[in-house]
């Protein structure tokens, strides 16, 4: 039985069209301590492996972590962004904010 961390992993997995086997390259784990993530009851990874996974998924490791829905799938994702954002240097940020005002005009 799935327990709601495994249940969240796979739901992500699905939605990004990832095989267990990719996102567990991806995180730089096996294919088969994934699967235990997402199918058993008792497993219980480290931080380090959920931030991976929160990475690879777009989401923030706390997201993952709760039980409880802490965080809309949204808010996770906008956190894990911004997260990534601050490690930018300055101009690559004034790059991304070019281009986020270009996608905003072709939006309409």
């Amino acid at each position: 039985m799935a327990t709601p961390l495994g249940e969240k992993i796979r739901k992500l997995r699905r939605e990004r069209k990832m095989s267990l086997e990719a996102l567990a390259v991806a995180a730089e784990m096996s294919k088969s301590y994934l699967w235990e993530l997402e199918n058993n009851d008792d497993a219980n990874p480290t931080m380090d492996k959920l931030t991976r996974l929160a990475a690879m998924l777009d989401v923030t490791p706390e997201f993952l972590a709760h039980d409880a829905q802490a965080d809309e799938p949204i808010d996770a994702f906008d956190k894990a962004f911004f997260r990534n954002y601050k490690t930018l240097k300055p101009e690559t940020k004034h790059q991304l904010l070019e281009i986020l005002k270009t996608l905003k005009k072709t939006q309409g």
